[in-house]
Order: C-alpha cells, then sequence, then structure tokens
C-alpha cells in the first residue's frame, strides 16, 4: 500500500486501529517517540507501549526544564521501565552561555536550534517511523497536520512521521488520561497548558491558545516541527 493510501486510509479510522494499520504496514522495530512528556505524548506513549514495549523515547535534554519536568521524567522512566534516550546538546548550559551568553534571551531561535533541533536531527538517523503527540488545535501553524506524513531530514533520510492524535482536541486529551488514569505533569494544575524550558514558558492568558505562552508569545515553534522537509511522494 502507498504512502498516500495509508495516510488517507488512517484519517478515517478509530485511534486504536489506525496504529494497527500503520505498524502491520512499517517495521516497528525502527520506530522511535519523541517525548517531551506532556499529556499528549504521554497518551501516545501509553498506547505504543501496549504494541511495542521497548519504543525508544527521545527526550530533548536542554537543561533549562522544570525541575518538575526532570523529576516526572525519571519518576515515569522508572516506573514503566521506559527505554529512555536523553538526547542531549553538543554544549552543556554553561558551555553555551560562556560562548554565547544567555541566547534564550537575545536569540530564542538560535537557543532552540543548538539545543533541540541539531540533536534531534541526529538521533532521528536511524528511525523510520518518528511518532509524535502534535495535534492541529494545538496552534495555527499545526492546522494542516496529518496523522501519517512523510519528512525528509537535512541529511536526505526519508521518514514516517506519524501524530497519532492530529484530529484529537483538548478534552479528548484529557478524557483519556483521566479514563487511564495516568499521572501528568504537576504544571498543567498551576495553570500551564504547554510546557517546555522554563526560561521560555509562561502561563498563556489565553487559554484557547495554549502555545501563546511559549516564548513570550514571539513565536509557535522550536523549530523541531519545522526543520524537516515533506517529502515528495
Amino acid at each position: 500500500m502507498e504512502l498516500e493510501q495509508i495516510s488517507q486510509t488512517l484519517e478515517s479510522l478509530p485511534l486504536e486501529q489506525a496504529l494497527e494499520t500503520l505498524l502491520s504496514a512499517s517495521d516497528r522495530r525502527k520506530a522511535c517517540l519523541t517525548c517531551s512528556f506532556q499529556a499528549e505524548d504521554m497518551v501516545v506513549l501509553h498506547l505504543l507501549r501496549q504494541e511495542i514495549p521497548e519504543i525508544p523515547v527521545l527526550f530533548l535534554d536542554t537543561g533549562y526544564h522544570f525541575a518538575q519536568t526532570y523529576e516526572y521524567r525519571d519518576r515515569i522512566a522508572q516506573e514503566w521501565q521506559l527505554h529512555l534516550v536523553n538526547v542531549l546538546p553538543q554544549q552543556t548550559v554553561a558551555q553555551q552561555e560562556s560562548q554565547f551568553g544567555v541566547l534564550y534571551q537575545s536569540d530564542p531561535t538560535q537557543c532552540c536550534q543548538l539545543r533541540k533541533v541539531e540533536p534531534l536531527m541526529q538521533s532521528l538517523e536511524p528511525y523510520e517511523i518518528w511518532f509524535t503527540g502534535l495535534r492541529r488545535e494545538q496552534s495555527p501553524s499545526r492546522k494542516n497536520l496529518k496523522i501519517l506524513e512523510q519528512h525528509r531530514l537535512p541529511s536526505g533520510k526519508a521518514l514516517w512521521k506519524v501524530s497519532l492524535l492530529a484530529d484529537w482536541s483538548w478534552k479528548q486529551v484529557w478524557n483519556y488520561v483521566g479514563a487511564h488514569q495516568l499521572s501528568y505533569l504537576p504544571q498543567y494544575d498551576e495553570g500551564y497548558l504547554s510546557i517546555g524550558c522554563q526560561p521560555c514558558t509562561t502561563i498563556p492568558d489565553d487559554p484557547n491558545h495554549p502555545r501563546s505562552g511559549r516564548w513570550g508569545g514571539k513565536k509557535l515553534e522550536c523549530g523541531i516541527h519545522t526543520f524537516s522537509e515533506k517529502a515528495e511522494r
């Protein structure tokens, strides 16, 4: 079955059936999940572990995350016995700030490039399927997201990018969290709706635009979902 046909089929299937169809058409041994341990990622991870218990869970360890995020990551990794892969940038926070100053203040795009985008580019090379927790509702920059897309890394390698929750609402996410009694990042209880690095994350003024609390409203994406190009089919 061609990718375009699989993509169209997935859009019309219930979640579990979509995942089953996708895995039957691909090599699950070469799948990974990028995970910031936000609620959407936990839903996808919960689903994937039922089919691929040892799936690599890639966490972009920027060095700037909330202490609560690190604590939650470590607890879940232990409780769920995750194959956790902490993806690290080339420089430590101290090294980067010594060379460039505090980039998240002066040039947040460059900070994201060095601490998220470039490390992820390299970490995705061994895989053929890249699962994410992206949803169309999250941001105007994601409104045309498809459940299955083929993306090309800067190296030229193409891989499947899968966003199982693409058409889900925020309410559906939390209904799933509640139904399966999943724990979640404590920052949600404080009013945060989209949680990234601590210096660049605030509680949004408008709950209808959760990512407006990121980067002081100056941008909507860190770049990890925009650096790769959709490949020709």
